[in-house]
């Protein structure tokens, strides 16, 4: 009995909650004005709105139309009420849009025929107003609910209503995927069954009045998580939402007058995440959870307040229940599941939590989604002069239009440019359709071609105000220093609904007019070409919510570096890249929402999906990291973790449908500490890990430092004693601190390191393989590398070997992204005061020409930054695993590989090798040489030999060493690289 009196107590009266959801804002005021759009108007269509008239057939009617005949785009939907009869299926890529003083409203008639019962043949046992699907309904075939790759649909700005008598209807029935979203809409759904059905992607600002349930779902496609920021539910009468693997990752939500906030599907697990939201008056457990004990189930609450809110969580199984604390509370932090307190820590399953007793509720927390501006500010894109046509040159109206006009904004179109977009420091730029309006570059773009550092298709201002929402950005496949955005822009500004196209998510229209931005046949040759898809750096912070990622050609998605402005992500898919999905790397005071991760078989075989490097005060909530079945090959790690401090992981899904799971969740380099569990609610990085023991090394013994690689080689030194080394095939350059006994990540660009050095000056030299794009144009000419000298005479000069430059760059470790610069070629004629050489340190010559090519006279070098030191311009380049140094006047020893000899070179004043005579007959890749003149020769093992070539020792490493040199504080230590591992031995 008296649990029908709290649900009729709950059940208010369908008026005073219509009055309530009346109190809404329109979005767009006034009608955006888009030439590729539909109007559903009188004059367009038979139909009034004034919620008398069946409007059902004719909505079909122009929802079908566009689709057919675009592809995708956007139905604006005027101010009035629109009466419907029948289901709306909306096919993907299609967005309805409402515009006017007032949100349109669609109602459901009362005692609508079809929405009295039960539906028991429908998985959501109900009868939708709108339903989203994959395709356009066809009559008598069944519907094709939306799922995977139901991408870039939604409805924005449109209110619903369920009229009594219709106890099985549904709003909205919405299991989409990527850049598809339910926001800035009131569903009024009195006595009907609840406003949504199976959630997809994201939604924004959506109010729920009434219902059963405002939501109910089971698990979104295909198995992601869900973001709900800005919510409202009241007076739902069994639980505002019911969930089952919903990966509900909720920021900012209100729920009143309801007896349970929350409810799991009995027998299935959820993964629920809930900040900075409010519950008041709630009769019964705010949280009633299943499958308490299991790993999946992972609950992760902080900074909720609570009015009469007597029970927090009831557990279905165990009955157990966890009370709140007074009339009024805030609950500070409440987790429950599988925990670890820290690294190296034992996981523990259990709930811990921390509430505060109040006297009164504070404010609601503060939105960190700004407004658009008013759209009487807005200017069109398309009335300053650009085209859009996917052909048209539209880069000089695009800036101009910027540097005149604060809001601009961009009807439907693809915007071809042709140089970086620079934003102002107030810039807003507003699409409606990341699709249906894109800016692109067309493949070989001369500004964004050959070598050069990362170069923004759109930059934002640095430290300024912008809004970038609504867009595509796409850099084709043959743009290798293309970066998608770079943005710089303050903690207020936003990014919104961009897609970073280059692989997976592209829809073309059937019309001629609308070009591919990449025609290239061979995409696979052009993967992993391009600098990184969206790069936040120099201070960049702000708002990033439905972003999605793809782009199979960028080295990363995203990729945060070098700032502590707050930064906050909200549902960000990103996937497919063929090395890295996720870099974070000195940053602080950021919050990562439902953070979405895929690998894919093909491209991501060996992706390392997330690196996050020196950082501190990160949050990751609801962190979703999956290869698909098709993957075949094992993988190491998903994170990998470099010496970060206060980082908290809440609510970790790591999974796979195949049985190539990451092996380890999370793996922390300088620590060689791994985090086992596949699933946990809750792990935190202090970075206080207990001190090591010192153990003083000992001369001659061998020790492990780091390990992990796939092949390491290419090692050098600084003046300083630190120690570099690269992956040449994961174009990754690593760094070995002799001040703080730990290894970071350098860079991770797009160009294959060879080999590397240091100049006088440390700044760090990179010889790297340079593969030119077909059809790239310099002044209207084809790019060409000249075939390097001394080609002939080895057969590594063909079979595969050939068709690439190989160069060389140079930059400060310390900030490599805005300081790669490409080394020239000099004549060696015009090079004065040489004072260090850098020559291959092993030549694969199998004609027996050693000697003879190492001696040549090299026509040019490279001269790196310093202005005295080289490296000759010679084809052992390619082949080499390392570079020696060399100084004139002085001996240097290089590897004959071919035949496995240790020769002995002078080098001259004009840096020319001379003088060849035989050392030893041992040799692989590489020597080193000790500050008392002896050798070391690595041949399996490493050899050490006096100046007189008799062999006076020998050090045995675990596994084959590739590459060597001394460093450390005194540079009498040598490292070594290995296969796998970087080891060291201190030699005196």
């Amino acid at each position: 009995m008296l649990l029908s009196v709290q649900i009729s107590v709950y059940s208010q009266s369908a008026d005073k909650l219509k009055a309530k959801a009346t109190e809404n804002i329109s979005f767009y005021k006034i009608k955006p004005e888009d030439p590729e759009a539909v109007y559903f108007t009188p004059d367009q269509y038979k139909i009034t709105a004034d919620g008398k008239t069946d409007v059902s057939y004719a909505l079909q009617e122009a929802i079908n139309i566009l689709k057919t005949i675009h592809s995708f785009g956007i139905i604006f939907i005027p101010e009035g009420t629109y009466l419907i009869s029948k289901t709306i299926y909306v096919p993907t890529a299609i967005k309805l849009i409402g515009y006017g003083n007032k949100r349109p409203l669609f109602v459901l008639g009362k005692n609508t025929p079809g929405f009295q019962t039960e539906n028991p043949d429908d998985k959501g046992k109900a009868n939708y107003m709108f339903w989203f699907t994959s395709s356009i309904k066809k009559e008598g075939e069944p519907v094709r609910d939306a799922g995977a790759s139901t991408f870039y649909s939604s409805i924005s700005n449109i209110d619903f209503r369920i009229e009594d008598g219709n106890p099985f209807a549904v709003a909205l029935r919405t299991h989409f995927a990527q850049h598809s979203f339910i926001e800035h809409v009131d569903i009024q759904i009195g006595n009907g069954k609840a406003g949504i059905f199976d959630v997809g992607n994201e939604m924004e600002d959506v109010r729920f009045f009434g219902g059963e349930y405002g939501i109910y779902t089971t698990k979104p496609s295909p198995g992601w998580q869900f973001m709900m920021v800005d919510t409202y539910f009241e007076g739902q009468r069994k639980a505002a939402i019911k969930s089952r693997e919903g990966g509900l990752t909720i920021v900012r939500m209100t729920v009143k007058n309801v007896p349970t906030v929350i409810e799991v599907y009995e027998n299935f697990y959820e993964k629920l995440f809930i900040e900075d939201s409010r519950f008041e008056n709630i009769s019964g457990p705010a949280l009633v959870i299943s499958d308490e004990n299991n790993a999946y189930t992972q609950i992760s609450l902080r900074n909720v307040h609570c009015s009469k809110v007597p029970v927090l969580v009831s557990h279905l199984h165990s009955k157990n229940q966890v009370s709140g604390e007074g009339n009024i509370y805030r609950i500070k932090n409440f987790n429950h599941g599988l925990q670890i307190s820290d690294l190296g820590k034992k996981p523990e399953f259990g709930t811990i939590h921390e509430f505060e007793i109040l006297k009164s509720l504070p404010n609601l927390t503060k939105k960190d989604i700004p407004d658009f501006p008013d759209m009487k500010s807005w200017v069109n894109l398309k009335s300053l002069g650009a085209k859009g046509d996917g052909i048209t040159d539209d880069t000089k109206a695009i800036q101009s239009a910027i540097d005149k006009n604060p809001n601009i904004y961009v009807p439907q179109g693809w915007y071809r440019v042709t140089e970086t977009i620079k934003l102002k420091p107030n810039s807003v730029l507003i699409g409606l359709s990341p699709i249906a309006t894109q800016f692109i570059l067309r493949d070989n773009t001369e500004a964004f071609g050959s070598f050069g550092g990362p170069k923004a298709l759109i930059e934002s201002s640095e430290g300024g105000f912008n809004i970038l929402t609504g867009i595509g950005l796409s850099t084709g496949a043959l743009n290798p220093r293309a970066v998608a955005c770079k943005w710089m822009a303050n903690a207020d500004s936003y990014v919104n609904d961009v897609k970073f196209l280059g692989g997976h998510g592209s829809i073309e229209r059937p019309n001629s007019i609308w070009n591919k931005s990449s025609a290239y046949s061979d995409e696979q040759s052009a993967w992993d070409s391009q600098y990184w898809s969206l790069w936040i750096t120099k201070g960049g912070g702000g708002t990033f919510k439905n972003i999605w990622s793809a782009g199979t050609f960028a080295t990363s998605g995203a990729y945060i570096s070098n700032t502590s402005t707050p930064g906050r992500i909200y549902a960000m898919s990103v996937e497919h890249h063929v090395r890295n999905e996720v870099r974070f790397k000195n940053v602080s005071n950021w919050k990562v929402y439902a953070l979405q991760l895929e690998e894919e078989s093909k491209e991501s075989s060996d992706c390392q999906p997330l690196e996050i490097e020196n950082c501190k005060n990160l949050v990751f909530a609801n962190l979703y990291m999956f290869r698909v079945i098709r993957v075949n090959t094992p993988a190491a790690y998903s994170i990998r973790s470099w010496g970060n401090k206060n980082v908290e992981f809440l609510n970790v899904h790591n999974y796979s449908q195949t049985k190539y799971s990451s092996t380890i969740p999370l793996y922390d380099i300088n620590s060689n500490l791994e985090v086992r569990p596949w699933e946990f609610n809750r792990l935190f990085i202090s970075g206080n890990l207990p001190k090591k023991k010192v153990v003083a090394d000992s001369v001659g013994q061998v020790r492990q430092l780091v390990n992990g690689f796939e092949f390491a080689d290419g090692i050098c030194h600084d003046s300083k004693g630190n120690v570099y080394f690269s992956e040449s095939r994961m174009r990754r350059i690593y760094k070995w601190s002799v001040e703080s006994k730990s290894l970071s990540l350098v860079a991770d660009f797009p160009w294959e390191p060879l080999s590397l050095a240091c100049d006088t000056k440390d700044n760090l030299l990179v010889v790297f393989k340079y593969i030119p794009r077909p059809g790239y144009l310099i002044d209207g000419k084809p790019e060409v590398f000249p075939v390097m000298p001394d080609a002939a005479g080895t057969s590594y000069s063909g079979w595969g070997n050939s068709g690439f430059g190989t160069l060389v760059y140079s930059m400060d470790a310390l900030n490599p992204e805005e300081t790669i610069q490409l080394l020239k070629k000099t004549p060696i004629e015009n090079i004065k005061n040489i004072q260090k050489t850098l020559n291959p340190s092993n030549r694969r010559r199998d004609s027996g020409d050693f000697n003879k090519v190492s001696t040549n006279h090299f026509k040019e070098a490279f001269v790196a930054p310093d202005g005295v030191t080289i490296i000759p311009v010679v084809y052992d380049l390619a082949r080499s695993n390392s570079l020696v140094e060399g100084f004139p006047g002085k001996e240097i020893y290089a590897t004959d590989e071919y035949i496995k000899r240790t020769v002995k070179l002078r080098v001259g004043s004009e840096g020319y090798l001379s003088e060849p005579e035989t050392f030893t007959e041992k040799g692989e890749f590489c020597s080193a040489v000790d500050s008392d003149g002896n050798v070391y020769i690595a041949d399996g093992q490493i050899y050490i030999y006096n100046k007189d070539g008799k062999q006076i020792g020998g050090i045995e490493v675990p596994e084959r060493p590739a590459t060597m040199t001394f460093g450390g504080e005194k540079m009498n230590t040598l490292f070594i690289t290995g296969r796998n591992a970087l080891y060291q031995v201190r030699i005196k």
